[in-house]
């Protein structure tokens, strides 16, 4: 049978997979009918609204990029410390999880799991300091990876025309923000491209503004990306000698567990227990909906993640390589601003990730801008390789 005979039997079967989503899930899920584009698109094609999103992020140039991105250790010479696209992987397959338990839609919660760190910059959170201090000191607002990675999706990819992602999927990715500690999440509805549209405008301008998802699918990524790299950082960390598994605090071990399988699955079923989401086929109760842990167990995260950040994230074993980054940044910064000044520039092809964006865009945006997105995109290897070409030094790998 060809592909045009079968054209009509499989929009048939989106039809039926549309509504049985009105029987399967919650009815405070978000339904694939739901679903808001920037731009109308004239081709309808047979897949659900945010599994085509989760498709487009895939097939992105970004996703690509995820392969050689620093997670928190780099330049360690041991091919099972955790990189980012595993990272993203680690919350898409835990937030389904939730998900489904939860009769919420798993293609959104997928959508935003796969692209919410799209916008980090190489070498994790120390890469992102030193890009953000570099964008303020040249006249742009602080740099944050979740209103990039929404930047990338939305407005850089395919020479600048994005991807055309739904609301509900930018929202999700927009306000993930894994590092900061919440016990319970309640979704604040949304409903426009112009509230997402401000909400970046807010959060550009006050980083500290905490965004709250307009999805209870958003609630549950955003706790899943905790719950995805408390432990495994651990892990990680005993791998390297960093800390020993004795130094995890008792109480976190014995309310949590410790070690990585036992964390992911007491805060999973925790979470899964202690939400108040509502049931297939019930009425809607959106003052009480919400995506939580039990008051215990919430305490014992919040203790393991402080111990993360000063045993793990803050030790010096883990920054003996940061000064020499942050040296390239600041001089990689500044050589590309001065090629796109130069008219007259023979090291055009320095910057080919900007030259594959459409040239109005290229000529309407401040350089600033534009090498903040070109370094934004780079993978570490990408980065360090080009820092060496202007005769940064770069460190060793341990």
């Amino acid at each position: 049978m060809s592909g045009h005979d079968t054209t009509p039997s499989l929009f048939a079967l989106l039809d039926i997979l549309n509504r049985d989503e009105k029987n399967r899930y919650s009815p405070s899920a978000t339904f694939s009918t739901e679903a808001l584009r920037r731009n109308d698109e004239r081709l309808q094609g047979h897949r659900q609204s945010f599994a085509l999103d989760a498709d487009r992020i895939l097939h992105s140039k970004a996703y690509t990029r995820y392969i050689d991105k620093t997670q928190v250790f780099f330049l360690v010479d041991n091919d099972h410390i955790t990189h980012r696209v595993l990272h993203v992987q680690l919350v898409s397959r835990i937030a389904r999880t939730i998900g489904r338990f939860l009769f919420l839609n798993e293609d959104l919660i997928e959508a935003i799991a796969l692209g919410h760190d799209i916008g980090h910059p190489p070498f994790g959170h120390d890469g992102e300091k030193f890009l953000s201090d570099l964008c303020v000191a040249h006249g742009l607002p602080p740099f944050q990876h979740n209103i990039q990675s929404v930047r990338f999706l939305d407005f850089l990819e395919k020479k600048g025309a994005g991807w055309n992602l739904t609301l509900q999927t930018l929202d999700g990715i927009l306000c993930h923000d894994g590092e900061s500690h919440s016990r319970f999440l309640m979704p604040c509805k949304g409903f426009s491209f112009k509230e997402l549209d401000q909400k970046i405008s807010t959060k550009e301008n006050d980083p500290s503004f905490n965004l709250t998802p307009m999805t209870l699918e958003g609630c549950v990524v955003r706790l899943a990306d905790t719950i995805a790299y408390i432990g495994r950082d651990i892990e990680d960390a005993i791998i390297l000698g960093i800390i020993k598994r004795s130094d995890i605090p008792k109480d976190c071990r014995q309310i949590l567990g410790e070690t990585n399988g036992s964390i992911v699955y007491t805060l999973v079923t925790d979470l899964i227990a202690n939400s108040c989401v509502s049931p297939p086929g019930s009425f809607p109760s959106s003052e009480t909906d919400a995506i939580g842990f039990s008051e215990g167990v919430a305490g014992a995260l919040k203790k393991l993640k402080d111990f993360n950040f000063t045993n793990i994230y803050l030790n010096p074993l883990t920054k003996q390589a940061t000064p020499f980054i942050k040296d390239c940044y600041e001089k990689l910064f500044l050589f590309c601003i001065k090629c796109l000044q130069n008219t007259d520039n023979h090291q055009s092809s320095f910057m080919d990730l900007i030259a594959d964006k459409d040239s109005v865009q290229r000529t309407i945006r401040k350089p600033e801008a534009l090498v903040r997105d070109y370094i934004a995109g780079m993978t570490d290897d990408y980065f360090l390789k080009k820092a060496a070409a202007i005769g940064c030094t770069i460190p060793k790998r341990q």
